[in-house]
């Protein structure tokens, strides 16, 4: 996503995942071959992170991770996605994921717009009764 500003180079990232991604959250990891082609981690009712190597997209592998985690989270999920990334909006709603919130970037390192996502989708508020 070339118009993102990243808050932290690749080295940072790499840190981060090994110190605090990986001791902290439940991963997996698809590989092919022997080579690592995506993860899904999760935390509690979030999808932290799900990555796929770029030139990984559309055989399966997202949607592969995506099942495994709803299964481990029958009764939910929610994660977060910027606003620019058209890719990953699509599938997430190809899904079933439904975009509860939208903000303008304020609250997060990269001051990105993002938006919030729940699956299942969440039911509407009913009226108030008087």
């Amino acid at each position: 996503m070339p118009t993102v500003r990243w808050a932290h180079g690749p080295a940072e990232v790499r840190h981060w995942t090994a110190a605090v991604l990986m001791p902290t959250h439940e991963v997996w990891v698809a590989e092919e071959s022997g080579r690592v082609v995506g993860f899904l981690a999760l935390h509690d009712d979030w999808v932290a992170q799900l990555y796929l190597r770029p030139g990984c997209w559309r055989r399966g592998i997202g949607t592969r991770l995506l099942q495994h985690a709803k299964a481990l989270r029958p009764d939910g999920l929610q994660l977060w996605c910027f606003q620019v990334n058209a890719r990953a909006r699509a599938f997430y709603e190809a899904h079933g994921f439904a975009a509860v919130k939208f903000t303008d970037g304020q609250d997060n390192e990269e001051q990105e717009p993002d938006i919030l996502y729940a699956w299942p989708t969440p039911a509407p508020s009913s009226p108030s009764r008087k």
